[in-house]
């Protein structure tokens, strides 16, 4: 059987992730990004891939709980391939517990979890104490940990990512020629194109600010407080992060508002007082109108396929999404949720 040819538009987490499975499976790829490997909302600062609550179950929880559990196999053949570590470690994450309501739902989440979790992760209440200066301020006293949230160094990671395809053939360009089939993965100005060309929104960006701090917690749990993810990366430094912003002016620029989410960090955790601010970053994210990740045949060329809107969870689903775009695109089976394909944003 011949070797298929497949170009993939943009060298961003699903792209990229995409393009891993369609070579270790004999695909011919060719990613092409006019900006280069990373350089949208995958060359972050955070990298949490962070579970949603364990209740009200539905094909969106579960299928970013396979992806998450699939995680550690995939992000370790990745090194294996590249040579390069692209950060990732089942670090665990604590959460504040703000009243004795919390505690109650936060113990039937517990319940919840050992079954729809498989098994494979916990979330439990624990008291603060246990975890020293590394936890949360908590009103109660109580946190929740849980097992499966995890960690990736998102610009490592897409590094890794690229350098794993070309050492399984593939090429990253600039520019170049289309061959073969196509595969979306151009990110938040994909989806404004795609919404232009349309003539309704089917989605758009969200502007994210971050900041990293030179603190060393390298294997800690993350945390999750005020709404913010504080992850502990193994080189020595914390990422805090982020606004989500619907109205921007500049997509790349910071201002007063990560000041403030650098305050409310360490108002929520004070260990953090007094750590340098050694990099202040700002992308804008690809958020489709479904919410939900935009997998499978692209809506204006059914020849093409899109892999897109990877909004706030964008690593935690690669390693799925990559699986399920790689079974469609080579053998034309569709294992896409009915919630991600591209009909629930049109």
């Amino acid at each position: 059987m011949a070797t298929p040819d497949i170009t993939i538009l943009g060298a961003g987490a699903f792209g990229l992730a995409v393009g891993f499975a369609l070579a270790k499976r004999g695909a011919k790829v060719r990613v092409l990004d006019p900006n280069g490997v990373a350089s949208g909302s995958s060359g972050g600062l955070v990298g949490a891939l962070a579970p949603h609550v364990p209740e009200n179950w539905n094909d969106k929880k579960a299928f970013q709980l396979e992806s998450l559990l699939m995680a550690e196999h995939f992000w370790k053949e990745v090194h294996d391939i590249s040579g390069q570590d692209p950060g990732y470690l089942r670090s665990g994450r604590l959460q504040p517990l703000a009243d004795e309501r919390a505690v109650i739902t936060a113990r039937v989440r517990g319940e919840n979890a050992s079954t729809l979790w498989q098994g494979q992760a916990d979330w439990s209440v624990v008291p603060a104490t246990d975890y020293g200066d590394w936890a949360p301020q908590s009103a109660t006293g109580f946190l929740v940990h849980d097992t499966l949230t995890a960690r990736i160094h998102p610009r490592n990671a897409t590094h890794a990512l690229a350098e794993a395809i070309c050492a399984l053939g593939g090429e990253i360009l600039a520019d170049g020629e289309v061959k073969g089939q196509v595969v979306y993965a151009t990110g938040w100005r994909g989806l404004v194109s795609l919404s232009e060309a349309l003539g309704k929104n089917i989605g758009n960006g969200v502007k994210g600010q971050a900041a990293l701090l030179d603190f060393k917690a390298e294997a800690s749990p993350q945390l999750y407080a005020d709404s913010l993810h504080i992850v502990p990366h193994a080189n020595g430094t914390v990422a805090i992060g982020s606004t989500s912003e619907r109205e921007f002016d500049a997509p790349d620029t910071t201002d007063q508002q990560l000041d403030d989410v650098i305050s409310r960090a360490i108002a929520a955790f004070p260990v953090l007082e007094g750590a340098k601010v050694i990099e202040r970053w700002a992308g804008v994210r690809p958020r489709a109108k479904s919410r939900a990740p935009m997998l499978g045949r692209h809506p204006l060329d059914r020849e093409a396929f899109i892999a897109n809107g990877g909004f706030k969870i964008g690593f935690g689903m690669a390693p799925k999404v990559a699986q399920v775009m790689a079974d469609l695109i080579l053998d034309g089976v569709d294992r896409v949720p009915t919630g991600f394909k591209p009909e629930a944003s049109l």
